[in-house]
């Protein structure tokens, strides 16, 4: 499966997510809703995972985490803010750069419609 084609299964189940939740809660409820969608789709997901900081060939860990990883590919950051702005994709480039992956989606679910807030990153 190609990227693309998982990104697309990834937006699909996070529409679902919205459209039975809608705007306003806390990240991490959509964050283990999306989870539970990806999973039943037979997507292998893993939620959390730790971003070190490589400097000067030590790596550092910093406490940075990847929201969702889905079949080890796709960078999945979300969030619950009124506008994505630059701060938020640098922060998914950084993890698609330090993670060596290639995509990655930017979602934001305080929106009234979700298609205005995902915003594809690519390395």
């Amino acid at each position: 499966m190609t990227e693309n084609e998982i990104s697309n299964k990834i937006i699909g189940c996070a529409i679902e997510v919205h459209k039975q939740l809608g705007p306003g809660l806390l990240e991490s409820a959509y964050q283990e809703c999306l989870y539970y969608e990806l999973k039943l789709l037979g997507l292998k997901v893993q939620k959390e995972i730790p971003m070190p900081i490589v400097y000067k060939d030590v790596k550092l860990d910093h406490g940075y985490r990847i929201d969702l990883l889905v079949e080890e590919r796709v960078v999945i950051e979300i969030k619950t803010v009124e506008f994505l702005n630059e701060v938020h994709t640098a922060q998914i480039l950084t993890y698609l750069r330090l993670g060596n992956y290639r995509l990655g989606l930017l979602l934001n679910f305080h929106v009234a419609i979700l298609k205005n807030g995902i915003k594809r990153v690519i390395n």
